[in-house]
């Protein structure tokens, strides 16, 4: 913390809570284990906002990574949320891409809070300018954006499915001008926050995350960094950044509260609580401890020579594995196949929580003669070094190979 006293805010983002993509289950709960992972953090982030009495709680999107969840996810989410409502804390909620159904007029996954009226707890599932009166009291003002769908987009201004780049363009606009104007409607003695469920230029993430172009909206950096704002709590990447580091307002996409995949297999996992007055804010980056390790690993091999021992030398030792979900990439030339003895390698990893081997046999380019020859050209022996290259014959083995095609080749022509 930098020191700033103010309102005190937690914010984290892309819960994803249903996270169930791995088979095994608590024995105590029946819920899967990976689930219970994301519960976990969730748990450690509802206790830090009831015993250090945060005035304010933004959950920035993304409660569930599937927009219809079963009902024991919502169950396990709701208790968690219950919790904060009976604590008394105001907590804003915004809908996330994963919360919102794509079919228009269907309902968002939470979209409950709402309907059952649950005390403190607001859900924002469009644009909107809070105030004071909105929030019990608190002196602070929240310019809040949750998820803007393509469909709703597009029925909204009357364009057809080949225009969506011309359709986030004029969102971009239109979100820009309304900015603007709430920012000049502001009262300049209260602290604002903006929060938002959406990418902005300048954004990293993680390396097996991509943005298909067309079918995200990019918010450019300008619009989050304006002076004016105080703070800025983002969701929507999992990559935990502070895109305004060192100036004002912070710029903070807190990240998802669990690994994912491994894409996020170097990241630390966090929440953030902000101290945030008008003109300045202390940022504090808490550390989601316990979090479940991902771990990638790569062998390439080049010969049959010590293959099971290049593959054992790729993995961690054994109390690295434990409990972490692993995975071994092995690139090889074809022919490796058969050495590679994917029963020895699951048991050296067998105290992983998962183990993932992926093989990827290489299928050889053929090898290409230089211009001014023709096969016609080479002799048998240029023929078989081609040969014993293109199949990464070990060198060792070459010159007996060579010797003995010699004495085949020398019998043949006798005869």
């Amino acid at each position: 913390m930098s020191g700033q006293t103010g309102l005190k805010i937690l914010h984290f983002a892309d819960a994803h809570i249903d996270m169930a993509n791995y088979g095994r289950h608590d024995s105590a709960s029946g819920l899967p284990m990976r689930v219970v992972d994301f519960l976990k953090s969730l748990d450690t982030i509802v206790d830090a906002a009831i015993q250090e009495r945060v005035d304010l709680v933004i959950f920035a999107g993304d409660a569930y990574k599937d927009r219809t969840p079963a009902p024991t996810f919502q169950r396990e989410w709701g208790r968690r949320l219950m919790r904060l409502s009976q604590a008394g804390i105001p907590t804003l909620l915004l809908v996330g891409n994963h919360d919102l159904a794509p079919a228009l007029g269907r309902a968002h996954a939470l979209e409950s809070f709402d309907t059952l009226q649950v005390p403190h707890i607001r859900v924002i599932d469009r644009p909107v300018f809070l105030h004071p009166d909105d929030l019990e009291g608190l002196p602070v003002q929240v310019l809040a954006f949750p998820w803007v769908s393509r469909s709703g987009l597009m029925a909204n201004l009357g364009l057809g499915a080949g225009e969506a780049p011309q359709a986030y363009e004029e969102l971009e606009g239109r979100l820009t001008e309304l900015l603007h104007n709430w920012l000049d409607e502001i009262d300049p003695a209260l602290p604002v926050v903006l929060t938002a469920h959406c990418s902005v230029q300048g954004a990293r993430f993680g390396y097996e995350r991509t943005v298909m172009l067309g079918s995200d909206l990019v918010l450019p950096a300008s619009l989050v960094k304006d002076p004016r704002l105080d703070y800025v709590a983002l969701g929507h990447i999992h990559k935990p950044q502070d895109l305004n580091e060192g100036g004002h307002p912070p710029v903070i996409y807190p990240g998802s509260i669990e690994r994912v995949d491994f894409g996020e297999a170097a990241d630390d996992k966090f929440y953030v609580i902000a101290s945030v007055a008008r003109g300045q804010t202390g940022v504090e980056w808490r550390r989601l401890e316990g979090v479940r390790p991902f771990i990638d690993c790569k062998a390439v091999l080049e010969s049959e020579q010590g293959v099971m021992e290049k593959l054992r030398s790729a993995l961690p030792a054994p109390e690295k594995m434990q409990d972490a979900i692993l995975r071994l990439t092995i690139e090889y030339p074809r022919n490796l196949e058969p050495m590679i003895d994917e029963t020895s390698l699951r048991e050296i990893a067998q105290g992983a929580f998962e183990f993932h081997l992926v093989k990827r046999p290489q299928t050889e380019a053929r090898i290409r003669l230089p211009g001014d020859q023709t096969v016609g050209s080479l002799t048998p022996g240029e023929l078989l070094n081609l040969y014993w290259r293109s199949n990464h014959t070990d060198p060792a083995e070459v010159e007996a190979l060579n010797a003995l095609a010699a004495q085949i080749i020398q019998s043949a022509h006798n005869e």
